[in-house]
């Protein structure tokens, strides 16, 4: 049960100033935000050309990737040894200055953005210098950031849209020209701990310092691994699920939470409450007078999915959403978008249905509802969506990708291959998504598109937590190939330095000592794959062929019986690629 203390606020916005005239707020800017990929999205541009920035308060300043810069026409400076840190460590930092920026209908002529770090799937983060300049208001629920400015509201209550609902608030930490992050104090099982408010984290965490001062390690009883988390920088850091007692932000109590543990932290906090906390609440961050108003809107958070909530007394709270409908197809969309996030599927689709009436040549919202269809296993419907989409918009790599994705799905490489081929000539050469087309195009045994994309990626991206993952897939491209054999050795090492151990990696590598002839490496190597990951069928296949070039013709059958059990597509692709003798 969520149980939220009881807060009696005084004075409301947009009272007549002879009402309330000691308290004045102001919205002067309202940036329209989408929900896509459990995150929030806010559609800008560069001299005209569209840009999807994640809405990231936990970015101490609007970033973007080098690669994403030099799409967008922008020309990366040098900061000198200028470092920016995150979970997956460290990353050089320049700077980008881009004229005639355009957010929410408003032109900024000049505005300087931090250059560096991992691609995020869109062109950047906006952060706190844009986010920080005044109060801001975060309304996701029904598509909205509000820049806000009070006067005089010092002792007033600022949630207005809350009426006499309870609501939390939280003390935050000034900010500063050195701290520029929405920084409080919550507590864990009676804990306090140093919590940053951070959008651009899909989940919120604890780090493993701070967890084991409440009480609770890897080891204690109910914890369990959780993989790795990813973000700025090449590396990576371990993760963890455990179930807490009780999680307490500004008196807004959820019992029995479920919160990730972190073994690496990214700045100095103790916690990230993330973008699943934002999603389910309405905040009102006073910066003039450092507090934070938050009302439970409804929803899931923290591994929980509450029915409802009461407050101190036990009285249940009201959380019907009185807003009204969308007013146009945006609207619509935004909204389908929110419930997408938290899995509502069917008001998703019917959302995008009212879009699509009002806008039926819109190939993006075509898009999303093929996206919508497909999360709701409505495939023949999602592939009729992307069919209308790619016809409206044929340069657009997306939809292409996705389409390609169905048809490899379908065993139909051929049909991936016109796909994957015109997305391949949209892209920008420095564009994220060639990562993602070159792992198709493998897939599609199309490996020399793939190594072009690889290797065009690569160029862009030279910080990226994905490096690994675009340096093993031009190493079995090559193997494949038998093309570029000593290369391929030089990128699988490199991958393996990155990610040690990965059984994908190691299988790729077994693959170039086996190209090479060097039989007892290769067997090496598919042993540890296999040890890492046993149903590796390809893996299987291999060292059964290997085993039989060694002579021991019993042992390599029962690894090809084994490998063509899981795939029987096996033996045909090594036919295909002359590895089996």
């Amino acid at each position: 049960m969520l149980r939220v203390a009881s807060l009696i606020l005084c004075g409301t916005l947009f009272l007549p100033a002879a009402a309330h005239a000691e308290c004045t707020v102001e919205k002067f800017l309202e940036i329209p935000v989408a929900i896509s990929q459990q995150r929030a999205v806010v559609t800008a541009r560069f001299d005209g050309k569209e840009a999807r920035f994640i809405l990231d308060s936990g970015a101490f300043y609007s970033t973007i990737a080098r690669a994403n810069a030099l799409e967008y026409g922008l020309k990366p400076e040098s900061l000198g040894n200028a470092r920016i840190r995150g979970i997956g460590g460290t990353a050089s930092l320049g700077v980008a200055t881009a004229t005639n920026f355009e957010i929410a209908g408003q032109t900024v002529p000049r505005i300087e953005f931090g250059v560096g770090g991992s691609d995020t799937g869109f062109a950047g983060l906006l952060g706190q210098n844009i986010l920080g300049i005044a109060d801001v208001e975060y309304d996701f629920l029904h598509g909205a950031v509000r820049l806000m400015r009070g006067k005089g509201c010092k002792d007033r209550g600022l949630a207005y849209w809350a009426g006499d609902r309870a609501t939390a608030v939280v003390p935050l930490e000034p900010m500063s020209p050195a701290q520029r992050h929405t920084i409080g104090t919550v507590t864990v099982n009676g804990v306090k701990v140093k919590a940053m408010f951070d959008t651009g984290a899909p989940r919120s965490s604890l780090t493993l310092k701070a967890a084991k001062r409440i009480g609770v390690t890897p080891d204690s009883p109910g914890v369990t691994r959780d993989g790795f988390a990813r973000g700025l920088g090449t590396g990576q850091a371990r993760t963890w699920r455990a179930r807490f007692d009780t999680i307490d932000i500004g008196g807004e109590t959820i019992k029995r939470p479920w919160i990730n543990i972190t073994e690496r932290d990214a700045i100095d906090v103790d916690m990230i409450i993330g973008f699943d906390f934002f999603l389910s609440h309405r905040l009102y961050v006073d910066n003039a007078n450092h507090r934070m108003f938050v009302s439970y809107a409804g929803g899931p958070m923290f591994g929980l999915d509450p029915k409802g909530a009461v407050d101190d007394k036990g009285t249940a709270l009201d959380l019907t959403d009185t807003a009204g409908e969308p007013k146009d197809a945006a609207g619509y969309a935004r909204r389908a978008g929110v419930a997408s996030a938290g899995r509502k599927y069917d008001a998703a689709i019917a959302d995008l249905d009212k879009a699509l009436a009002l806008a039926p040549d819109d190939a993006h919202y075509l898009f999303q509802r093929a996206v919508a269809y497909l999360s709701n296993r409505q495939p023949l419907l999602g592939a009729a969506d992307l069919d209308k989409a790619i016809a409206l918009a044929p340069n657009d790599a997306e939809p292409r990708l996705a389409r390609a994705g169905l048809r490899l799905g379908a065993r139909d490489p051929d049909g991936a291959l016109t796909d994957l081929k015109a997305a391949d000539q949209a892209l920008a050469p420095s564009s994220d998504m060639r990562l993602r087309l070159g792992g198709m195009a493998g897939a599609a045994n199309d490996h020399d598109l793939a190594i072009a994309n690889f290797s065009a990626w690569l160029t862009s991206h030279t910080e990226d937590h994905d490096r690994a993952v675009a340096l093993n897939g031009r190493c079995f491209s090559r193997a494949m190939l038998g093309k570029d054999v000593d290369k391929a050795l030089d990128d699988c090492n490199a991958a393996l330095r990155l990610r040690p151990g990965v059984s994908g990696y190691l299988d790729s590598r077994a693959l170039v000592w086996f190209r090479r002839g060097a039989l007892d490496k290769a067997l090496a190597d598919y042993d540890a794959a296999i040890v890492a990951q046993p149903r590796n069928g390809w893996s299987l296949y291999m060292r059964g062929t290997l085993k039989r070039r060694l002579g021991k013709t019993a042992e390599g059958d029962a690894d090809r019986t084994a490998a063509l059990a899981i795939n029987p597509r096996f033996a045909e692709r090594a036919k295909r690629y002359h590895l089996d003798e």
